[in-house]
């Protein structure tokens, strides 16, 4: 080979060794820790012979991994595709300023997206306090008692409200209204979420109060800002509960829903300072009256107390939390927008109340400044009464839209003979004059400062708002950059994200979110597009997904892919409504039976339950795998009936079961469908293939296995990948003009490709791994996690494993033994876990008592080996507790962990040192983490809940 043959197969090669962590050397040690010679001997051990594919990865052009400079220099070219214009669409999207200082500091930083869902609240308290920030932010603006930790989108939000009323309802109707000014995105998305539940929708209020509740919007789509307080009113009397979707930017200067009878409030915080990007991810919301808490829909953070008794945040009251209630759960959510959230809430700490306002009366300033102008050139607009968006009849829709795209100019496409135009953050004077060059038809034009000088507001002035918002010292204290810098990095240093240590969690696969990879997300050619501009201003995106689809056929053995469902718990709905609409268009209907394995994770049976089917466990037997016989004896009771089954592969039980193919044979025989969980992808990419060894439907977790960082809890994609049999049913989006097929389902997002600002991350990774170095990845990821089980067997018993005691890409170490023995229970093990600087593996899943541990393959030989250090330290400790030498009551675990105010107060009464609590291991002295608070007090925060911000006074 020539040098400069070597030098290119190297430049190519480089990303891949930047991305895996053990280096040659370490890999051999390892191997030989498990006495294997090659990755490759490990491989033939682990996965079973029936499956392993035979042929690589057809990447195509991505099959030779390209350079980071190469992927990023070919990237671009495709983003530049993208024409950029100045978005006036609305339509619950906006342009915004993202202020420098949180684009910087927090969408830009690592240490805040690569932080994990904060389950661990001691390690988490920066991350929370940034959302309890958004509670009370989104509580402030609605009028509303208490809000989540955010939603995917609105019209999720909105269809998660629809379905909280009708738990919440006293009403025995099962109809649902939707206004007519309702975003259409939203009505269609509830249209697909209430038929499997048997909900009718009806569109517009005429018998508003015969339903058990009714959706309004506010201001409507077309710009109305229509006075509801009669109505509601009236809805309430006849036992009808109602929800608003809102706009938080118009909230600063209207009357608040709650204000005026809303029993929900939902919406969108997108244009406070998140970029368009092509329809998300943004953080949607939903805030309700206090009595719904218990029932309200996804994540929520409240505040305790620790064991010191200071203030401390948390998520509270998790009982309600899909992943518990399985088949029980009235949604399927399993993550939120946390990222997103955070940004939006960091805009209105970083503006203040006084900013917003200004912003907003900015907005509507010059919408009124256009409307007068427009009224001046005979223009005729349809809406009274606006905020930012004007609705315009005119003689030919497309003439007008084609001189508007000439002045750089997207409206809003309503018919033949109606546009509309919204106005936002980033709207200037001389966007007010284009607009009127384009309805001048030849007439002079009027000119913005005389138009100023003359015409007033065109809010009702009985809905402008008389309460105050944002008065929490919070939002009134950091509006200079320097101290919002500060602010912002206060908070980061008190978590733990990978931008500081490896994060075990097995099933959540907390692996590198390369610089490469996150940059192209800011791009202005990404971030900036409108999800409904025209497609002629698209192509870059809809290439760039096109071959992102492409690429993610090839990993699954799948034919077709959509990238619409915005996290992994919507591309299971949407993959079960798949199965459903292939069974319907067969004349099979009947089919409502759904067999899910007892070892499921908690989305399936929820996901199944929202689908409107019947879930029938399946045992499972001593080794943690599917019983085959009680499967059998299932499939026989309910073979007219069985839909499909869900299964996790390699299981979650973190094995490669070897009778994947016989249990795919079984329901098929049966005529149902085999959805297999992609949660688990990271161990089979270029090894083996769902849609190769007798999967019909996956659903993947681009934000596990395919780079997109967890942000701590949201974002994520979950496309669902189907079978050739099944393409003709992936998802549509009408209401925006998107059709795949005329067989596809409805929309389940409130975008046509869900959070597409983020596919870039994923297409980067692919293409600079190439089809080798994702096989790699995958046998390093395995090799890594065998490594760690081998290690600490000795120490932790491994709770299942396949031939010779392997493992797949992740381990159960089994504590249930040391808690009878000692009385230490995992979690007093994950809470040490953080004095010796490690964020705990996942807890008491799916086996309680346990810990589950996946390293991935991002992680070095050296910090494998820290981790098994400090699990082999705490075993010690453990030990020490057994002998005696410590009490049960009062041991560096149970007392775990311990914090700066702890270690220097001036009395220490504990029969272990300081030392012994902070530095257990000399290491730790060289680069120590203090978590900022002791343990977490959980059932005082349930019993106590107090979801809002803390009065300034305790940060004092």
């Amino acid at each position: 080979m020539t040098t400069a043959s070597l030098c290119r197969l190297e430049d190519h090669a480089a990303f891949v060794a930047r991305h895996i962590g053990p280096n040659a050397a370490e890999e051999a040690a390892m191997l030989a820790t498990l006495g294997y010679a090659t990755r490759s001997d490990l491989i033939k051990n682990i996965v079973p012979a029936a499956i392993h594919r035979q042929d690589a990865l057809p990447l195509g052009e991505f099959t030779q991994a390209k350079s980071e400079a190469e992927a990023l220099a070919t990237l671009k070219a495709i983003a530049s595709k993208n024409v950029l214009k100045k978005s006036m669409i609305g339509q619950g999207y906006y342009g915004t300023h993202t202020p420098s200082v949180i684009l910087r500091n927090i969408l830009e930083n690592p240490a805040w997206y690569t932080a994990y869902t904060p389950y661990q609240p001691e390690i988490s308290q920066g991350r929370l306090e940034a959302i309890i920030n958004f509670q009370q932010m989104i509580t402030d603006m609605t009028g509303m008692a208490i809000a989540n930790a955010s939603m995917l989108d609105e019209g999720t939000a909105a269809a998660e409200a629809m379905t909280l009323l009708l738990r919440m309802s006293k009403s025995k109707s099962t109809i649902f209204y939707v206004a007519a000014d309702v975003l259409p995105q939203t009505r269609e998305v509830i249209a697909t979420r209430a038929a499997p539940l048997g909900i009718e929708v009806r569109t517009g209020l005429g018998e508003a109060g015969d339903g058990f509740g009714v959706l309004l919007q506010y201001p409507g789509v077309n710009g109305d800002v229509p006075d509801y307080r009669a109505l509601v009113a009236d809805l309430h009397a006849k036992g009808t509960l109602v929800v608003v979707a809102a706009d938080l930017l118009a909230l600063t200067l209207l009357a608040a829903p709650g204000e005026w009878g809303a029993d929900v409030v939902v919406g969108n915080s997108q244009r406070f300072g998140v970029p368009l990007g092509f329809g998300g991810p943004h953080a949607g919301f939903l805030a309700t009256r206090d009595e719904f808490k218990r029932s309200m829909p996804g994540r929520l953070v409240g505040i305790t107390i620790d064991a010191q008794g200071k203030s401390a945040y948390r998520l509270a009251l998790q009982t309600r939390e899909q992943h518990i209630r399985r088949e029980k759960a009235t949604s399927n959510i399993c993550t939120a927008q946390v990222l997103l959230a955070v940004m939006a809430s960091m805009y209105a700490v970083y503006h203040g109340p006084s900013g917003l306002k200004r912003i907003a009366h900015r907005v509507h300033r010059l919408t009124s400044i256009l409307a007068a102008g427009l009224t001046q050139l005979d223009a005729k607009i349809i809406n009274s009464s606006w905020f930012d968006t004007l609705t315009l009849s005119v003689s030919d829709a497309a003439a007008v839209h084609a001189l508007a795209h000439s002045h750089g100019i997207n409206l809003r496409s309503i018919d033949a003979h109606t546009v509309g135009l919204s106005l936002d953050e980033t709207t200037t004077r001389k966007d007010v004059a284009a607009l009127w060059h384009v309805f001048a038809a030849g007439k002079p034009l009027p000119t913005v400062d005389a138009i100023d000088a003359e015409i007033a507001g065109a809010l009702p002035g009985e809905l402008l708002r008389q309460s105050d918002f944002l008065t929490h010292p919070t939002f009134n204290r950091y509006h200079s950059e320097t101290e919002m810098m500060r602010y912002l990095r206060s908070l980061a240093d008190k978590d733990l994200a990978l931008d500081r240590t490896m994060i075990p969690l097995g099933s959540c696969t907390m692996k590198l979110n390369a610089a490469s990879e996150m940059m192209p997300v800011t791009w202005p050619e990404f971030a900036n597009v409108h999800p409904f501009a025209p497609n002629a201003q698209t192509a870059g995106y809809r290439e760039m997904i096109t071959q992102l689809e492409a690429m993610l056929c090839a990993a699954t053995g799948y034919a077709g892919v959509s990238l619409q469902p915005n996290a992994g718990s919507q591309g299971e709905y949407a993959g079960l409504l798949i199965i459903k609409a292939y069974h319907a268009s067969r004349n099979d209907a009947g089919r409502d039976i759904v067999l899910i394995p007892a070892s499921a994770h908690g989305t399936n049976p929820a996901s199944a339950q929202m689908a409107g089917l019947t879930v029938v466990v399946v045992a499972c037997d001593e080794a943690g795998n599917i019983d085959l016989a009680d499967l059998r004896a299932k499939a026989d009771k309910h073979s007219a009936n069985i839909a499909a089954i869900m299964i996790t592969y390699p299981s979650t039980h973190g094995v490669f079961e070897e009778s994947v193919k016989e249990v795919c044979e079984i329901v098929h025989g049966h005529g149902g469908q085999v959805y297999i969980d992609g949660a688990n992808m990271n161990a089979m990419v270029g090894l083996c293939a769902p849609g190769q060894f007798g999967g019909d439907v996956s659903h993947l977790n681009l934000h596990k296995t395919f780079c997109i960082p967890h942000g701590g809890g949201g974002p994520g994609v979950g496309p669902v990948a189907v079978a050739a049999h099944l393409v003709p049913f992936l998802p549509n989006q009408q209401s925006s003009g998107y059709e795949r097929n005329p067989q596809g389902i409805s929309a389940v997002s409130a975008a046509p490709y869900g959070s597409a600002a983020i596919l870039p991350i994923s297409w980067m990774y692919i293409a600079m791994m190439g089809s080798e170095g994702l096989k790699s990845a995958t046998e390093v990821a395995i090799l890594n996690a065998n490594y760690i089980a081998k290690r600490l067997a000795p120490f932790y018993p491994v709770l299942y494993s396949g031939h010779d005691g392997l493992v797949a890409h992740e381990c159960i170490l089994d504590l249930r033994p040391l808690k009878e023995l000692s009385g230490i229970s995992n979690e007093d093990v994950a809470k040490r876990l953080m004095d010796y600087g490690f964020h705990a593996p996942t807890m008491s899943f799916p086996v309680p008592g346990t810990l589950m541990v996946e390293p991935t393959e991002s992680e070095s030989k050296a910090e494998l080996d820290r981790f098994i250090d400090a699990m082999i330290a705490i075993r010690s400790e453990i030990d020490r507790v057994v002998s005696g030498e410590w009490t049960l009551a009062d041991n560096p675990l149970v007392n775990a962990p311990h914090t700066v105010e702890v270690l220097t107060s001036e009395t220490w009464e504990h029969g272990y040192t300081r030392a012994t609590a902070a530095f257990p291991l000399e290491s730790i002295k060289r680069n120590k983490y203090w978590p900022p608070v002791s343990r977490a007090d959980n059932v005082y925060g349930d019993r106590n809940l107090f979801c809002a911000c803390l009065p300034m006074s305790d940060y004092e």
